[in-house]
């Protein structure tokens, strides 16, 4: 028997006969290269048995990565290196929450596919839009915001707890010059819209949008739309809202109705207003600070589900951002973070 050095441990994990050990060690062991990458522990399987060698607290989270991975499995999904890379993420930022959880909470599936928050922070932005009338959710491009909120809205129609679904969004550049843009009315506003429509494809059969839109149960459409209306029994979805004025943020606001949700999603560091206007979504927290029933939910770059790069760009902008706002203070002061 080898004699481990009293500052080293080793341990042996007994996966149960029902994993299949590709699917948890990947194809030509790829997740076993990233475990043992990640942890510094060497790793040895033989069979079902993985045993664990290295520093305690390592070999202790890499136990916990190969736990949570078995939990996944069993849900019936595939573990890739995403998966693989997200749970220890979560594992090393020691959330109280566990990867499993967070990574198998299904919200909505079409075609084969399930659309599931990949962060805890996405997971407490999904459950904060179950629990509020009103939810923000403020972050940057990437993170999920629109995407889940959408998913989230069709669910609701689904499930019937709403009878159509309202998705919005201001037409920046098209307000007061639409005139002057090419085309009919529908097609100057298209491409203001087309990301929600996009979103929509992968959300429901491609095939029904047209009958749904036809019909009304589905409504997608510029925010001066809204104006003078109630919205009731709906699932309301306002995306880019940092390119809101104070006065279109409490006109779309206050036309929450009846039965209605409301979520609010944009990123205050994207605003394309002119020069001198104020961001209503820069200014909205304060205004509602203390106000029952709504929330604030901030994700970040650690956030971002899209390609890796993407994520390292946004850091390296909220860096630069900082160090901005140290030389030239803004002039509008944020309140104390509130997430849902």
């Amino acid at each position: 028997m080898t004699n481990t050095p009293p500052h080293l441990t080793r341990h042996t994990v007994v996966v149960p006969n029902s994993i299949d050990m590709v699917s948890l060690l990947g194809p030509g062991d790829e997740h076993l290269g990233m475990i043992e990458r990640s942890f510094g522990c060497e790793i040895h399987v033989r069979g079902n048995r993985i045993t664990l060698h290295g520093d305690p607290g390592e070999v202790a989270l890499g136990e916990r990565l190969l736990d949570e991975l078995v939990a996944i499995i069993r849900t019936g999904q595939g573990v890739t290196p995403e998966t693989v890379e997200r749970v220890i993420g979560m594992l090393r930022a020691e959330t109280t929450e566990r990867p499993a959880d967070v990574l198998s909470l299904n919200i909505l599936s079409n075609r084969g596919r399930s659309i599931r928050p990949k962060t805890v922070n996405q997971k407490r932005y999904v459950e904060a839009i179950d629990k509020h009338t009103i939810t923000f959710g403020i972050g940057p491009a990437g993170t999920g915001k629109t995407y889940l909120a959408m998913a989230k809205a069709v669910q609701a129609l689904q499930s019937k707890q709403v009878n159509r679904i309202i998705l919005s969004r201001p037409a920046v550049e098209a307000g007061e010059k639409l005139g002057f843009l090419p085309g009919t009315l529908s097609e100057k506003i298209d491409p203001y819209l087309r990301p929600l429509y996009d979103a929509l494809h992968d959300m429901i059969d491609p095939e029904s949008i047209p009958k749904l839109l036809a019909a009304g149960t589905i409504e997608v459409a510029p925010l001066a739309y809204l104006r003078g209306r109630s919205l009731n029994d709906s699932f309301i979805v306002l995306d880019e809202a940092q390119n809101t004025t104070p006065e279109q943020m409490k006109m779309f606001l206050t036309r929450l109705g009846f039965g209605s949700k409301i979520v609010v999603t944009g990123d205050v560091t994207q605003v394309d207003l002119p020069s001198g206007t104020t961001s209503g979504l820069r200014i909205v927290e304060d205004i509602l600070d203390g106000v029952d029933d709504l929330t604030f939910v901030r994700l970040t770059a650690h956030d971002v589900v899209r390609h890796k790069l993407v994520g390292r760009i946004v850091e390296a902008y909220d860096v630069y951002d900082a160090r901005a706002e140290q030389v030239h203070p803004a002039p509008v002061a944020r309140s104390k973070r509130r997430d849902g």
